[in-house]
């Protein structure tokens, strides 16, 4: 049995208080709702400001109503100090997903993008650690590789960033080992390359590719390929995320503290490649998409490809992703079919 089907075997035998910030999110309300089916208490800290009160909604629809009245939401902003410690008090574990995510929207708007990636990441710390929380899981992102150009990507190599984004997530990196070294502070940061599933939002425009792209097959819509289409990400299904946050969050083994993790499947899919691998799953559900991509310029402050090693994260959280990128758009084609 792996670590991590051991701890979903017995963290409903010994329920603790998980804090998620950003929990009406993508990945915030897929972790909610993985915690509330393991009879966990979850107290969500969120200020709406892409998260949507639909993405609680559907949680509340897919737990039990004795495990939806364990969760507390607190309406709050990860830039405000109080609301933060409001947030922490009587927390075990912080699962502190609420960011600015998007290259894009931080290269229109970089100073909104610093306040909450940077400000907002500084305050969870600082509440956190006067809470004195068991653990403090973060999401960090693979923007942090910048111009590097070796693959598959090896966390202690990276190169400069590309994006305002970027520069904030490396930044949340070198706060959280400071921490360390200055208050004995534990923190876990785990790199997302790539995440998709459901509840990911296909509208607006920062849209990651995959809701966007399926949504746009859905409803007939053109489809615009940023570059020729070789662009290649290690796209990660939400249910590996889940796993790699539950396993980072319980971790105690020392050595294993204190690291930044990538969390991905260590494969490669081209533009092109994703591009006819939606199609085909669509058509096994009786969407017929019969355009043809339309080529745009290349994107600014996007990296040309991505991959990423998992051994670290093997080796030191025992993960091991349960689903490959077709296996985790089967999982999530449904999903946007019922929901766009």
């Amino acid at each position: 049995m792996s670590r991590y089907n051991e701890l979903v075997a017995t963290l409903p035998k010994s329920p603790r208080v998980w804090l998620i910030t950003g929990v009406a999110g993508f990945i915030g309300s897929n972790l909610l709702e993985t915690l509330l089916k393991l009879d966990q208490s979850v107290i969500g800290l969120d200020n709406f400001a892409t998260g949507h009160q639909r993405n609680l909604d559907e949680v509340k629809g897919e737990v039990s109503a004795d495990q939806w009245a364990r969760f507390t939401l607190k309406v709050g902003d990860i830039r405000t100090l109080d609301d933060c410690r409001n947030a922490c008090e009587g927390v075990d574990y912080v699962l502190h997903q609420a960011a600015l995510g998007s290259v894009p929207r931080s290269l229109a708007d970089p100073i909104l993008t610093n306040a909450s990636n940077i400000d907002g990441f500084l305050n969870m710390l600082v509440a956190a650690r006067d809470a004195r929380v068991k653990s403090f899981t973060y999401a960090a992102s693979s923007s942090t590789y910048g111009d590097h150009p070796a693959l598959p990507k090896v966390e202690d190599v990276i190169g400069k960033p590309l994006s305002p984004y970027a520069v904030t997530k490396y930044v949340n990196e070198l706060y959280a080992d400071v921490f360390y070294k200055s208050y004995g502070f534990n923190t876990i940061g785990l790199r997302y390359f790539n995440v998709f599933g459901k509840r990911q939002d296909p509208n607006g425009a920062y849209a990651a590719v995959i809701p966007k792209w399926t949504a746009a097959m859905i409803l007939d819509e053109s489809i615009n390929i940023n570059g020729d289409g070789s662009t290649s990400r290690d796209f990660c299904f939400i249910e590996n995320v889940v796993q790699a946050n539950l396993l980072a969050a319980t971790e105690e083994k020392s050595h294993a503290l204190n690291n930044v993790y990538n969390v991905a499947v260590n494969a490669r899919t081209s533009l092109e490649e994703l591009f006819s691998m939606l199609k085909a799953m669509l058509a096994d559900l009786g969407v017929n998409y019969a355009k043809e991509p339309v080529y745009k310029d290349f994107r600014a402050g996007d990296v040309l490809h991505s991959q990423a090693s998992i051994e670290k994260i093997k080796n030191n959280l025992s993960y091991a992703p349960d689903y490959s990128v077709a296996e985790g758009l089967r999982v999530a084609m449904p999903w946007y079919l019922k929901n766009v």
